[in-house]
């Protein structure tokens, strides 16, 4: 068990990477502190913590900082024993986690944005190849489960903060894109993974108002519309 010392979380608001190390402390049951970070403005603070990405989210613990979400994370599972564990405790079930974790990361991500920054051609080309990912996870998840893994209707775990990070605010999604991005018919798993965590104590505590959501996922999808002219 970790030392009783202050935690401190710096953040924004709507970043999903802030908002996956938000959901590990309160699974954990780690009482921290909260510092909401003006990106336009960024404090001497957040420089100080992480001068390499001088970018949200970090976390101080023991006055030391720590930079990267999943770093933190795991991290977080490895300090704290109480609550549930994050990540397996089998290695390779644990590689499996992080793998996953990974691809979620860098081939979800990107491409999701991508949608949400686009219009016309550009942006069904984006939401194909989209698809095309999501069905990737969709059968890595099968196999995932059929080894023998844990699900959310256990203990949630790495896997289920980055997917609800990345998709947890389907509803704004949907309300600014007027497209479904996890399509039932098509991820029928995924769709029920996105349902089970959505009924999480901790991920309705931790959700933004949804009106203050869709606005500045509106104002931001306007502004990147003006640097991609609809084909």
């Amino acid at each position: 068990m970790a030392e009783q010392s202050k935690v401190i979380l710096h953040g924004f608001w709507t970043s999903p990477f802030v908002k996956r190390v938000e959901l590990a402390l309160n699974l954990k049951g780690i009482p921290y502190d909260y510092v909401e970070e003006d990106l336009a403005n960024k404090s001497d603070l957040l420089l100080k913590y992480n001068p390499v990405h001088k970018k949200v989210p970090v976390l101080v613990h023991n006055e030391k900082p720590l930079a990267e979400s999943m770093v933190i994370v795991e991290y977080i599972d490895e300090t704290w024993n109480d609550g549930p564990k994050l990540l397996p405790n089998d290695p390779y079930k644990r590689a499996q986690a992080r793998f996953w974790s990974k691809f979620m990361e860098e081939q979800l991500f990107e491409t999701t944005f991508l949608v949400f920054k686009t219009d016309g051609e550009v942006q069904k080309k984006g939401l194909d190849e989209l698809y095309q990912k999501l069905n990737v996870l969709e059968n890595g998840m099968k196999t995932f489960l059929e080894e023998g893994n844990t699900g959310v209707e256990n203990n949630a775990g790495i896997l289920d903060l980055v997917f609800c990070s990345l998709f947890g605010a389907y509803k704004v999604h949907e309300e600014v894109l007027g497209i479904k991005l996890i399509v039932p018919d098509k991820f029928p798993l995924l769709f029920s993974w996105l349902m089970a965590i959505g009924e999480l104590e901790v991920v309705k505590k931790a959700a933004p108002p949804h009106e203050k959501s869709v606005e500045i996922l509106q104002r931001y999808r306007q502004s990147a519309l003006k640097s991609f002219p609809v084909a």
